[in-house]
């Protein structure tokens, strides 16, 4: 069975590869494993003021997701799989990678303008060649319309 990994966040180019992804998932008979990364809170000489700033981080990470994966769910009937981590999006993103060869395909959003970020740049830059699946990277540019035709 196919599984689309995509990495969200609360940008508009995540939600739509999160859509691409579903749609996929849903057209090809495949799954869907979503994945998002816990805010690291910047380093607060007290370190109480610190630990609540990463669990109100992951409070929004799990909230961000719940409604993410009802979303999918009531729309196209996937239940996906989810993941919340801590750590740097790369480093992340490779350990799942290694630790799901189910994974079919690698989904990431790029912005609209501007920069595409650092999981686009780092896995179609020098390293896309050596990558265990295909990275499929869904414009920021497409309207809903343009992505249901293309998914």
């Amino acid at each position: 069975m196919r599984t689309y990994l995509v990495v969200i966040d609360e940008t508009e180019e995540a939600r739509l590869a999160l859509r691409f992804a579903a749609r996929r998932a849903a057209k090809t008979g495949g799954s869907l494993h979503i994945l998002t990364l816990v805010e690291r809170a910047d380093f607060v000489a007290w370190g109480g003021v610190q630990a609540t700033m990463e669990a109100e981080n992951r409070e929004k990470a799990e909230e961000l997701v719940r409604v993410a994966a009802g979303s999918i769910f009531d729309e196209l009937g996937i239940q996906p799989s989810i993941t919340i981590k801590d750590g740097e999006g790369v480093d992340v993103v490779k350990e799942m990678l290694d630790e799901h060869p189910e994974i079919a395909a690698l989904v990431l959003g790029a912005a609209a303008q501007g920069a595409p970020g650092p999981l686009v740049a780092h896995f179609t830059g020098n390293n896309a060649g050596s990558m265990p699946c295909p990275v499929m990277v869904i414009p920021g540019s497409l309207s809903d319309a343009a992505l249901d035709e293309l998914s």
